[in-house]
């Protein structure tokens, strides 16, 4: 699979320093990682979720939320939001354009 885009992952994690080394992690795993469908990604990462048209992950138990948008024919993964828990919890995220319930 292919990030696009690692730098705003990273842009946007940077207010967290507790959790780079999470950020690289996922990084370093997704690509290698050829996920046709959820059930693939859920053996690596057991907490992802479908939320709309968008996947959820859990970053360090549970502490942030990753939002992507995959496009698993094209092997892509479009990097839409990194958010605390709390910040996931208050549901601006789903005012995005491509989230449909």
């Amino acid at each position: 699979m292919r990030l696009i885009a690692i730098s705003k992952l990273r842009e946007a994690a940077a207010c967290y320093p507790d959790v780079s080394n999470q950020i690289e992690d996922f990084y370093e795993t997704i690509k290698k990682a050829q996920w046709k469908n959820l059930i693939d990604i859920q053996k690596t990462f057991s907490t992802a979720e479908a939320v709309g048209n968008f996947t959820v992950i859990n970053i360090k138990g549970n502490s942030y939320r990753l939002i992507l948008n995959i496009n698993y024919k094209k092997q892509l993964i479009f990097f839409k939001y990194f958010l605390t828990h709390a910040d996931y919890d208050k549901d601006k995220w789903k005012n995005d354009n491509h989230y449909q319930s």
